[in-house]
């Protein structure tokens, strides 16, 4: 493994820690999210998070894995496609959740009725790093 790749990995990986705070920054989206109330994995397919998300918050972002906890979807991605969708204009292809997963760059496993129900919410929640994370890259 490359020197840039694991530095694309750790790149990622603080990306995601950051969603809650951004979230929480961002009280139009909360309030889109405010019927949603799950438990779900997500991030890179390497280190995914376990997520507690309570009236459209995220309460409890977790790196897996944990013990014994259950969630009730998964949406995975390999930190490479994390890193182009979190462009500041992404390359069409990976530019959004479903076109990652129909390239095979992601994986969408589990109950989907809460992420199909809300998917513009977790379309916007996982876009939140795009400016920070295309800064920083």
């Amino acid at each position: 493994m490359s020197s840039a790749s694991n530095a694309t990995d750790a790149a990622v990986i603080k990306a995601f820690a950051a969603i809650p705070a951004l979230l929480e920054q961002t009280p139009a989206l909360i309030v889109r999210g405010r019927f949603l109330d799950c438990e779900c994995l997500l991030g890179p397919i390497g280190h995914p998070f376990h997520a507690s998300i309570r009236a459209g918050r995220i309460v409890d972002l977790t790196p897996a894995p944990v013990l014994m906890r259950s969630w009730r979807f998964s949406y995975r991605a390999s930190p490479a496609a994390w890193a182009a969708y979190w462009q500041s204009e992404p390359r069409p292809g990976w530019h959004d959740l479903l076109a990652l997963t129909k390239r095979g760059e992601a994986a969408l496993e589990g109950d989907l009725h809460p992420f199909m129900a809300h998917l513009q919410y977790f379309k916007d929640v996982l876009a939140l790093p795009r400016h920070h994370f295309a800064v920083a890259a």
